[in-house]
């Protein structure tokens, strides 16, 4: 029985996904369980596997082509099962692939007395097709840059659709017919009188013109969780300046004790909101809209930039672990996030998030709160101050953070407590220990 390889929600807030890659073949053997594609979602990329064992009969969805999830991408059934009911009709991979091969022998027949006066001097004195041309995003995103005029490039993707290896293709001609022309120091025949040379898009940005970058699954992710954030959330902001001067000291004498005390400042700054936020469950909460959840668990969000957005992967149960698994997970889940790898279960469930911008020399700022959890710390970084103590000016590292609150679940003393309640760890860190 034919199976349908479907688009999956493998992220809990998947809603679409990229298709960056498949990796079998219309025609290879198929295992249920077996990897058939990358996946790029919301969050990262991954793989998407089969639900059923045959031979891969139809790809429905050509590479670099974004589907809602629920969409029938792929079909995998037995050699001789009729799918045409689950395809539409639509043609499969290996047959559009056969047409374009005979239509491409056949265009080069038919051009081989061009070939014999000269060489062609570029792709786009080919027969253009009539009708319009289908093609993926990245496909047309690519002939811009590169010069290509895709209404002259042969699709051999999915109902002859062109994509990115096509445009590549047309690309790789184009040079080697040019370079053919000026080694042999002959000119490109002139386009006919009336059939003008269609114009092609610039090779490259200059100043005064613009480029358009696709979104990804990412970035259209985290722009509709801002905007669910800033525009209806009534939010207030709480800053409070901290004397790190002990933190410092006590880092650098973890460092010194070997490889495995190693830590960070911000590892510190972590391991103090989350006992924080074990004291003050009351900002450990989310907003449900009829409701409100406090935690009593502590799962701890850490901002991580990357290439292409902000994802937050999170510790679990932060309150209960030491700082050196802290440091630990954090520089893990850190470097997972940069590669996109990180699995659905390790970037969900986080009860309240950290974002630090200290390292990039940010002094402070105001961080938006994450949906639907109800506050948000912004980490500045360190500073050397001089303090009035004990009749003197002293040297001390002062860091500023910013509380940024849902005044629907915390008030202003709600929160101001918590903020105490991380300084004075911070300022006495020994604390933290115990």
């Amino acid at each position: 029985m034919a199976t349908k390889v479907m688009m999956e929600a493998l992220s809990p807030t998947m809603e679409e996904g990229r298709l960056v890659k498949w990796l079998k073949n219309v025609g290879d053997a198929v295992k249920s369980g077996d990897t058939i594609a990358e996946v790029e979602t919301d969050k990262a990329i991954m793989e998407l596997v089969a639900r059923g064992d045959g031979i891969l009969r139809a790809r429905l969805v050509d590479e670099d082509t974004v589907a809602p999830v629920g969409q029938t991408i792929g079909v995998i059934a037995a050699a001789g099962e009729d799918i045409s009911t689950l395809t539409g009709g639509a043609a499969t991979t290996a047959s559009v692939a056969a047409t374009a091969t005979a239509t491409a022998t056949a265009t080069a027949a038919a051009a081989a007395p061009l070939q014999a006066a000269g060489p062609v001097a570029t792709v786009t004195d080919a027969p253009v097709p009539t009708g319009p041309v289908r093609s993926s995003p990245m496909a047309r995103r690519i002939a811009a840059e590169r010069g290509v005029s895709i209404a002259n490039v042969l699709g051999t993707g999915p109902n002859g659709r062109v994509i990115l290896r096509d445009v590549e293709s047309a690309a790789k001609r184009d040079v080697a017919a040019t370079r053919t022309s000026a080694s042999v120091g002959v000119a490109a025949a002139p386009s006919s009188p009336s059939k003008p040379t269609p114009p092609v898009a610039p090779a490259m940005v200059i100043d005064g013109d613009f480029k358009d970058v696709p979104l990804t699954q990412m970035r259209k992710t985290i722009a509709r969780r801002l905007t669910e954030s800033i525009g209806p959330i009534p939010t207030f902001y709480l800053t409070s300046e901290i004397d790190m001067t002990k933190v410092t000291e006590l880092r650098e004498q973890m460092v010194a004790a070997g490889d495995q005390f190693k830590v960070s400042v911000n590892d510190i700054v972590m391991k103090s909101v989350a006992i924080a936020l074990a004291r003050h469950p009351e900002v450990n909460a989310h907003w449900l809209g009829d409701h409100i959840r406090y935690f009593s668990r502590v799962h701890l969000g850490m901002a991580v930039a990357t290439d292409d957005g902000l994802i937050v992967p999170v510790i679990t149960d932060a309150h209960t672990k030491g700082l050196g698994q802290i440091g630990r997970e954090a520089r893990e889940l850190a470097k997972r996030a940069r590669e996109r790898k990180l699995t659905p279960a390790e970037y969900s469930g986080s009860t309240f998030s950290v974002s630090n911008l200290g390292m990039f020399g940010i002094d402070q700022f105001t961080a938006i709160i994450n949906p639907p959890e109800a506050a948000i710390l912004a980490i500045g970084g360190m500073e050397t101050k001089p303090v009035w103590i004990g009749g003197a000016f002293v040297p001390r590292q002062r860091m500023r953070v910013t509380l940024s609150c849902d005044h629907r679940v915390i008030d202003g003393a709600v929160g101001a407590r918590f903020l105490q309640s991380v300084r004075q760890l911070l300022e006495s860190p020994m604390m933290m220990l115990f």
